[in-house]
């Protein structure tokens, strides 16, 4: 879906800002992200949002993402003012799954990944316990071609699904495991910024995640999260995981069977399970591709676009693009696990990973 000249009624806006900007809680065809627009050039985003905080929030919990259209953002300065407005806890990016460059103080480009590949729909850090509750992007250089970053309801991904296989999630939860092999995964160093093993051992603890050393350079970890979360303010359940996302199976399907076909399962760079560890049905990976699927909805990139996410409520994505393209990211309003509270109380983290 592309952006169209016909959208839906604009909420009517009242006093001097009137005619500036018009907000429309719904595109053409769905709800998925809500558009505020500026009508007249040079409009201030951050003065805007100073004013209209309360409206934003509630707009982005019901529609799951908002597009700030218009206004005169240009670069990672002017976006910085921006997350400022938006949030007093911006983050910086810890346990790395992908590469990045910050670019300004908890301001990173997106990830850098090959321009011809795409990157499959996820809320980003849900397999840590300590996750962002919104992902905001910058479109500083539009795409060429392509590039669009897809969104999908978690709600409704969560609706789509067969009760027996949410109930089958719920009780085993999800099990992530990584392997850090040097020049084929993101290095450990480079994941949890450090050169020390004694700090990464430190970290995980800390996190819940189980560590195994295998010889001088090879990582491995091992950390069970739950499938399905409540949003800490609306109370909405969601599908909020990686379970795809870092199954093998999702690569492109050459990458996938050349790893398979080299490595052990031990040995993959990233893999999934249920919580238990026995392996997800391709049966069920398919229904949770078709489930994506389904609720996937998309916009075409604008130079100053400003893209902000209900990391809880909506799922990411991003299409294969022709450059140059430059989007920014950044992340904010840090949510702290249950089952992380419960393990500091009980001293659980202190002691060690849970998997």
């Amino acid at each position: 879906m592309t952006e169209q000249t016909r959208v839906a009624r604009p909420i009517p806006r009242r006093g001097r800002d009137r005619n500036l900007v018009d907000v429309h809680p719904d595109w053409p065809d769905g709800p998925l992200p809500a558009l505020v627009r500026a009508n007249v050039p040079d409009v201030d985003l951050a003065g805007w949002l100073a004013g209209h905080r309360d409206e934003v929030d509630e707009l982005a919990r019901r529609a799951g993402a908002v597009l700030f259209r218009g206004f005169a953002v240009a670069g990672a300065g002017d976006f910085r003012t921006v997350l400022a407005a938006l949030s007093g806890d911006v983050l910086s990016y810890g346990e790395r799954s992908s590469p990045r460059s910050q670019v300004a103080e908890g301001v990173y480009t997106s990830t850098e990944h090959p321009a011809d590949q795409p990157i499959v729909l996820h809320n980003e850090q849900s397999y840590t316990v300590n996750w962002p509750l919104r992902i905001v992007f910058h479109c500083e250089v539009a795409p060429a071609a392509g590039g669009r970053t897809p969104l999908a309801d978690s709600r409704r991904v969560l609706a789509r699904l067969r009760p027996e296989t949410v109930a089958e999630f719920e009780r085993r939860g999800v099990l992530y495991r990584r392997t850090y092999l040097p020049g084929i995964s993101l290095p450990w160093q480079t994941a949890f910024q450090t050169e020390r093993r004694d700090e990464v051992e430190a970290y995980c603890a800390r996190a819940l995640i189980d560590v195994e050393w295998v010889g001088e350079t090879q990582l491995r970890t091992r950390q069970v999260r739950p499938a399905v979360r409540r949003h800490p303010v609306t109370g909405e359940r969601t599908w909020f995981n990686h379970a795809l996302f870092f199954h093998v199976s999702s690569l492109p399907e050459d990458v996938s069977a050349g790893l398979r076909a080299a490595l052990d399962e031990e040995d993959l760079p990233y893999q999934t399970a249920y919580g238990d560890g026995t392996p997800i049905p391709d049966e069920v990976l398919a229904e949770l591709r078709a489930a994506y699927a389904a609720e996937t909805r998309s916009f075409d990139w604008q130079r100053g676009d400003v893209l902000l996410v209900e990391n809880m409520l909506a799922a990411h994505a991003r299409e294969p693009f022709t450059p140059p393209r430059r989007i920014l990211t950044a992340m904010s309003d840090p949510v702290a696990a249950p089952e992380l509270t419960e393990a500091v109380r009980s001293g659980t983290a202190a002691a060690g990973g849970r998997a």
